[in-house]
C-alpha cells in the first residue's frame, strides 16, 4: 500500500533562507565540539528550511510562504 504524505509548505522567502544559514552554522560548530541542545537546533532548522516546512508554524497556523517565493 502506497501513500503519498504531501506537506504544505508554511516557510518562505527570507525567513527560509535564515533558517538554512543559521542551522548550518549551529549544525557545523557543533561538529568541531559536543553535540548540544545548540547543535540539534541546527539540525531542526536546516531541515525546515530545506523542506519549506515548520511543524511549530502549522500548529500555530503561522506562515511566511507566498507563491512565487
Amino acid at each position: 500500500m502506497k501513500r503519498n504524505v504531501r506537506v504544505k509548505a508554511n516557510v518562505g522567502g527570507l525567513d527560509r533562507v535564515l533558517r538554512i544559514a543559521l542551522g548550518a552554522n549551529l549544525a557545523l560548530l557543533a561538529m568541531w565540539g559536543p553535540l548540544d541542545p545548540w547543535g540539534w537546533l541546527g539540525v531542526v532548522l536546516l531541515l525546515s528550511g530545506l523542506l519549506a516546512f515548520c511543524p511549530a508554524y502549522e500548529c500555530l497556523r503561522i506562515s511566511t510562504f507566498h507563491r512565487g517565493s
